[in-house]
């Protein structure tokens, strides 16, 4: 019976590492490598913030949630992003996070710094802080708030 048990319990602890490994692999990312370097001539953090954005679109469009998203999404990560005057991401701070999907949150921080350099903040005096919110489907794939393509009502069909 004890041998019975812990052959039952290795086979579970397998099956939770394959799980968390699969997990892992959803939300890994490369991302498409930007053709030179990008210039922003946003005025303010705002206007920053659309063209950072179009930039992690670009560079993850394989993982971009198309449509509207659905009733309940998987994780909402609040990110502020610190980019010097050559458009690398310097920070990543988090203001909210998914506590029961920490891997959303390294992934997003990967995502970011992977894509870095950003657009070149030239207007806006060296370096820029700009906030985006990261909304995550359990698939993997993602809209930032400021592009997104909005989100189905409980009833609405996809």
């Amino acid at each position: 019976m004890a041998q019975l048990t812990a052959s039952f319990a290795a086979a579970v602890f397998m099956l939770c590492a394959a799980a968390a490994a699969h997990a892992q692999g959803i939300y890994a990312a490369t991302p498409i490598p930007a053709a030179g370097v990008k210039l922003s001539h946003a005025g303010d953090s705002k206007a920053y913030r659309t063209d950072a954005a179009r930039h992690l679109y670009d560079a993850y469009s394989h993982r971009i949630y198309r449509g509207k998203l659905p009733p309940l999404i998987h994780a909402v990560v609040v990110v502020e992003t610190e980019v010097d005057a050559e458009g690398r991401v310097v920070d990543v701070n988090f203001v909210r996070v998914p506590t029961h999907a920490p891997e959303v949150v390294a992934a997003v921080r990967k995502m970011l710094r992977d894509a870095s350099p950003l657009p070149v903040p030239q207007q806006l005096g060296g370096s820029v802080k700009y906030t985006d919110i990261w909304l995550v489907d359990k698939s993997g794939r993602f809209q930032l708030d400021t592009l997104t393509e909005g989100q189905l009502m409980g009833h609405e069909q996809r």
